[in-house]
């Protein structure tokens, strides 16, 4: 508060002695009476003329460089309050005003501010100092003002010491809305903030990505850069660049930043896009040098700008590009028109500005339109020579139409309206022709509170004294040769939405999307984009998305997983695909092959049962077991051609169980039988008596079967209990999904499997023992083939089922189960048929009987040797003459087992033939 204090009055000795105005009236840019006085800040000179580098004495330099879009504002304040004071609505109340040129600088402006808080009707112009300004009558009621950001913020904290009411027009900057700092300021505009958004989300609806941007060294610049930053993050939008120009003209390194910013923009090529946040001198400049260099670029405007005509006019300024621009919204400025039509009849009175107005069109008469505007900027940067006549000032009066900004006029007059308003709801319990009627901080109370409306709606500053009316989207396109400002959209701050006018301005914003601005090429569908080691995100490098991954739209950060159980992709997808689902099917070429097989197999049973039973009496059938052993090997290789079936198609819990019950069983009782075989050779030919007693007592044929064969179904009935097969689905596989048949117990299966090999390892032994009998009939050699081929295939079978996966898992059981039987069938009965298909000379009683002779009597000779070798070994007696006659005790031995092996294979073998022979015989033999 302090140094507040030592500002204001250090500005008050200025007033008084500053130069070149000798009166505080000759600061006054327009100026006329009235009972209520409302002040007024304008820059209608752009920048201020300095003798020298740096000022040397505190005096108001000249204003040069006339601004006819800002002197137009002027001119839109002025017609409001004599719009305002035609009506009814201030009844015996008139408004006048005090409008003063900022020139486009704080201290100016805050030079006019200074006077605006002198005391009312005081013969000097002070500023008293209180402690409390609550019955302070300044000289003014209000303030409209300023149009830029920086100078209404060095205004407002002037005016907040007396909370005077400061209604902005056109100043934006996002920190204005804060009213813990700026307190008496509200604005018929909304915040940049949402204009950086508007500007951000255009750019990436757009498909822009890489832009870059150029403001202003002060507050206005730096607050919209730094939301804008924000908002472009947000909007997945990097900035390649950020140029800040020197805030204000006449500082001379605004020429060289030009420069600089310009050889940027031609080095980021990429960059198709800039976003500028300037004054209009700074674009007019920054215009004219882009020209030059030929550089073509896609420019996004600020509301600054957007709608200058004075920019819009350069010559040549087609080649720099597009212009996208951001404006207030437009309202009803038709009375405006019909004002400047008749400016000519206007007092000028008491408006410099006017009158420099008409100094410099006399100045320019021979201008063009286009040229006319840059040409009274030029003249009024000197002495002025010219004096202006009626007839040239009326005839140029639709130039100044061309040049009005129709979103700021709209935003002047809704500031006027607004406390108009507030003033007519003060007026109506005080008469306001007494200027002590009301304070000003009593206007701001009903000012904030209340609704007015511009002829045709209703409007009412919110909880931050901002009026967010949205904006216009504007383009800039030729049309006869000629720069126009057309209208392509309206900005909804609500929904934040763009909505388009008509189908024209569509398509000519999809003609603005063909332009690309982007720092890395855009990822297409079925990529995803890999950021480099640039701080952007926005370069990045394209990468194919992974298996079972995808990516459906373009520029996307990370691929989408599908859902591994039902979906799969390949690499570079766009979509996710439903897996198919597997089994071994009926139509595999795999499947029919082992289904022939199967087919094959059982033929081979049938035949050979056919076979067997048209030979039922021969002794090949009977030395095989007779029929119903051969029978029931034959039904249970039948089972097992028959299990294959089970393992192709889709499989089903039943038929996951059945196929390894009816298996299991099966060949349980094939190997039981075989097993009974195998005990009965080695019975039948072993020579050893207590080997022999043992295995008659062991011989127990159905027993033995019931019981091997009654274990399997008790370990498969138990598995079916506990951990039954189940159909389950292996999703394992990227893309399919195989249905396939679950276990249940891997320690029951194993165990299945286990016992089956316990029992073919038991045969086996036994085969083994009984290999050495007659060729036609030597069933324990072929047993043990049979066995060892079971061995080989479920020994191979172990490693390839563990480490096989896939549909094809059933086949590799289907082909050891082929193999195993086939194996077994083939060395079982296939010899048997060979010999009675085309051995049929050996197939008889006669033949038999010899060989089994021939065979007893070859086994006893060997076995009488041993024994003899044995004896004379014991005895140490050499024996030099034998005779065939001798009857040695080793010899005598030899017959006698002789005799008995072959009386048990005729007894086992051929029963009738045993019967045909007497005892007597038998021994004899």
């Amino acid at each position: 508060m302090a140094l507040l204090i030592i500002l204001i009055t250090c500005f008050v000795i200025f007033l008084d002695t500053s130069q070149p105005c000798q009166t505080p009236e000759d600061f006054v840019a327009a100026t006329s009476p009235g009972h209520i006085m409302i002040g007024g800040l304008f820059a209608i000179h752009e920048k201020m003329l300095y003798s020298e580098e740096y000022p040397r004495r505190p005096e108001i330099q000249k204003c040069v460089s006339f601004e006819v879009s800002i002197f137009l504002q002027t001119l839109a304040m002025i017609h409001s309050i004599e719009m305002i004071n035609n009506s009814s609505l201030l009844s015996g109340v008139k408004l006048g005003y005090e409008i003063y040129d900022t020139c486009t600088e704080v201290t100016v402006a805050m030079a006019a501010t200074l006077r605006f808080l002198s005391k009312f009707n005081c013969s000097r112009e002070i500023v008293e100092i209180k402690c409390d300004y609550s019955s302070y009558v300044p000289r003014i009621k209000a303030v409209i003002g300023s149009g830029y950001s920086e100078i209404t913020m060095a205004v407002s904290r002037m005016l907040n010491l007396q909370l005077i009411p400061q209604v902005s027009y056109e100043s934006t900057a996002e920190i204005l809305s804060d009213k813990s700092r700026f307190p008496s300021l509200l604005r018929t505009v909304p915040s940049d903030f949402y204009q950086t958004k508007a500007i951000a989300h255009l750019i990436q609806k757009s498909g822009w990505n890489w832009i870059g941007m150029i403001t202003t060294d002060d507050d206005y610049g730096r607050l919209a850069l730094n939301t804008f930053a924000i908002q472009a993050a947000e909007n997945n939008v990097c900035i390649a660049f950020k140029e800040v120009f020197p805030a204000f003209l006449s500082d001379n390194t605004v020429e060289v930043k030009i420069n600089q910013t310009l050889e940027k923009i031609i080095a980021e090529a990429q960059v198709n896009v800039i976003v500028v946040f300037l004054r209009q001198f700074h674009v007019f400049n920054l215009f004219n040098k882009a020209i030059e260099r030929n550089i073509n670029k896609i420019w996004i405007a600020s509301d600054n700008w957007s709608t200058a005509t004075k920019i819009a006019t350069i010559p040549n300024v087609k080649r720099i590009g597009k212009v996208v621009g951001f404006t207030f919204k437009r309202g009803n400025t038709s009375s405006f028109h019909s004002f400047l039509q008749n400016l000519h009849t206007f007092p000028k009175d008491n408006n410099k500005p006017l009158n420099e107005y008409i100094s410099l069109l006399s100045a320019c008469a021979y201008a063009k339109d286009s040229d006319l505007s840059q040409c009274i900027s030029n003249h009024s940067l000197g002495t002025l020579a010219y004096k202006a006549t009626e007839k040239n000032f009326s005839l140029r009066n639709d130039f100044l139409w061309d040049y009005t900004e129709p979103g700021v006029i709209h935003s002047i007059q809704l500031a006027v309206f607004a406390l108009s308003y507030a003033i007519r709801d003060l007026c109506q319990a005080r008469d306001c022709r007494n200027p002590n009627a009301f304070q000003p901080w009593e206007l701001l109370y009903v000012l904030k509170n209340m609704t007015f409306s511009d002829g045709k709606n209703s409007f009412h500053f919110d909880a931050n004294g901002d009026l967010n009316i949205g904006y216009d989207v504007l383009l800039w396109k030729e049309t006869d040769g000629h720069m126009t400002i057309t209208k392509m959209a309206e900005y909804d701050l609500q929904n934040d939405v763009f909505i388009f006018t008509d189908q024209e301005t569509k398509n000519e914003f999809k003609n603005l999307k063909q332009i690309q601005s982007k720092c890395s090429k855009e990822c297409s569908p079925g990529q995803m984009k890999k950021t480099t080691r640039s701080q952007h995100t926005c370069c990045y490098e394209c990468v194919n998305c992974p298996e079972n991954h995808y990516t459906n739209q373009t520029d996307m950060d990370h691929c989408l997983l599908c859902n591994n159980e039902t979906h799969w992709a390949p690499v570079r997808s766009t979509m996710c695909y439903e897996k198919e689902v597997e089994y071994l099917n009926w139509n595999d070429s795999l499947a029919i092959l082992l289904l022939s097989l199967s087919l094959l197999g059982i033929l081979f049973v049938l035949a050979i049962g056919i076979i067997f039973t048209r030979n039922l009496n021969t002794p090949i059938v009977k030395s095989s077991g007779g029929l119903t052993i051969c029978y029931i090997i034959l039904l249970c290789h039948f089972l097992n051609f028959a299990s294959t079936g089970f393992f192709i198609g889709e499989p089903q819990n039943f038929t996951c169980q059945t196929r390894q019950m009816l298996f299991g069983v099966s060949f349980t009782l094939c190997i039981s039988c075989i097993l009974m075989k195998s005990l009965k050779i080695l019975l039948a030919f072993s020579f050893d008596p207590k080997l022999q007693s043992f295995l008659r007592c062991l011989y127990k044929p159905v027993p033995i079967i019931f019981t091997c064969t009654g274990i399997q179904v008790i370990i498969c009935t138990l598995w079916l209990i506990l951990a039954a097969p189940v159909v389950e689905e292996n999703i394992s596989l990227p893309r399919v999904i195989i249905l396939e048949c679950e276990e249940g117990s891997i320690v029951a299966f194993g165990t299945m499997l286990g016992y089956i090999a316990i029992l073919a390892f038991t045969c086996f032994i036994f085969a083994f023992k009984g290999r050495k009998l007659p060729e036609n009939y030597n069933e324990a050699k072929f047993i043990t083939f049979g066995m060892l081929i079971y061995f080989i295939a479920w020994v191979t079978f172990i490693p390839v089922y563990a480490t096989t996966f896939g549909k094809y898992l059933p086949a590799v059981e289907i082909i050891v189960i082929l193999i195993s039987n086939y194996g077994i069938l083939c060395c079982t009965f296939f010899p048997k048929c060979y010999v009675i298909l085309w051995k049929q000379e050996t197939n008889t009683k006669s033949a038999f009987l010899k060989m089994i002779y021939s065979y007893s009597s070859h086994s006893a000779g060997i076995l009488a040797i041993s024994h003899t070798s044995l004896d004379s070994t014991n005895s140490s007696i050499t024996m030099t003459n034998h005779s065939t006659e001798n009857k040695s005790p080793a010899l005598q031995k030899s017959k006698n087992l002789q005799a008995r092996a072959f009386a048990h294979i005729c007894r086992e073998n051929s029963p009738r033939v045993s019967k045909t022979l007497p005892r007597k015989r038998i021994s004899s033999i």
